[in-house]
């Protein structure tokens, strides 16, 4: 595709990127590989939604650094994050703060939860019920908080980084298609290759402690500040008509796939349209292009179908319906 022809037919007014905000927002990721070997998709996922104020969800096998990732990101942003382990037992008000009484004054007043922070870890979100799963929706999709009828506004930047393991479901309450609709990407961290693992245990053989993250040299190279000015500058990136439409056709390909009981939302063209933004912005261009669109279709759209029950009896997966309806769409030139 040219890009002259984006230039010329856009969403978007002219817009000139910010070369340092893209060069320490890059810088972020060399810090993390500090303290995470590999697992670079999922620090690029990570940015992504950050850059297109969305939220992440994170899914692998316990030990694959899903945590430590999250903390190492946050702290080459300098910005403030809070942790919350999701038990059964574990409560709304626990996660988006409460009302407490104060003997003193002997009124009501607001003690803010965990939510209220730049990046927040829900760590195992599948194993709270589903009234503390939901009590994030608001928070993730109004980017605020209501308790006792008063609506009160989270940090910016504002990110949950959600984590479920796969492999294990006793006693877990799987997200329903709503709420995992709620998340911008979906991202899978696999175990690490056999290099990429020798390198892991030299690290911890050297003393590297995965609690201590200013030991292992990681240091703040972007604020939030940076993210709030770069993603206005991603909301700038030209979006010509025909890629546009190349996203709604692919939204449409998988509502007509035989194999699927639930396609793309008219929700998760526009998430994908926006993650294609950042992806471009990020790789230097102020266009996007059909390979920046199909780079991120399995991360935005997977997690968003259903997969009807004769399908997953006869073992199709998800990724591979996608990858077919993908290439059942012309690419516009």
């Amino acid at each position: 595709m040219n890009p002259e022809t984006h230039a010329a037919s856009t969403y978007s007014p002219a817009y000139t990127p910010t070369r340092d905000l893209r060069a320490a927002l890059s810088a972020v990721r060399g810090e993390v590989a500090k303290a995470v070997v590999g697992q670079d998709p999922a620090v690029a996922g990570i940015l992504i939604a950050l850059l297109c104020r969305g939220h992440i969800l994170l899914e692998g096998v316990p030990g694959v650094a899903k945590t430590l990732l999250v903390r190492s990101v946050a702290a080459a942003l300098s910005v403030d994050t809070k942790r919350v382990q999701f038990t059964p037992d574990l409560m709304p008000g626990d996660v988006t703060g409460s009302l407490i009484f104060d003997n003193a004054t002997s009124e009501f007043s607001f003690r803010p939860g965990p939510v209220f922070t730049n990046l927040l870890l829900a760590d195992e979100i599948n194993r709270t019920p589903p009234k503390t799963q939901a009590s994030l929706l608001e928070a993730m999709e109004e980017r605020q908080v209501s308790v006792d009828g008063v609506p009160r506004p989270l940090p910016d930047p504002f990110l949950v980084a959600a984590t479920q393991n796969p492999v294990e479901y006793e006693g877990t309450y799987p997200l329903p298609e709503a709420q995992l609709d709620r998340f911008l990407l979906k991202v899978t961290l696999p175990v690490p290759p056999r290099d990429d693992e020798i390198t892991v245990l030299a690290r911890h053989a050297a003393g590297f402690d995965p609690k201590d993250l200013g030991a292992a040299g990681l240091q703040p190279v972007a604020s939030g500040a940076d993210i709030v000015a770069a993603a206005d500058a991603v909301r700038h990136v030209a979006v010509a008509p025909q890629v546009a439409a190349y996203i709604v056709d692919l939204a449409r390909a998988t509502r007509n796939s035989p194999s699927l009981a639930l396609g793309v939302s008219p929700r998760g063209a526009t998430a994908l349209l926006s993650t294609s933004r950042a992806w471009a912005w990020l790789g230097g261009r102020d266009f996007v292009t059909p390979d920046d669109v199909k780079a991120l279709a399995q991360s935005t759209l997977a997690h968003r179908l259903s997969l009807r029950p004769e399908a997953e009896l006869e073992g199709v997966s998800v990724a591979a319906v996608l990858d077919a309806a993908i290439a059942s769409v012309p690419v516009p030139r």
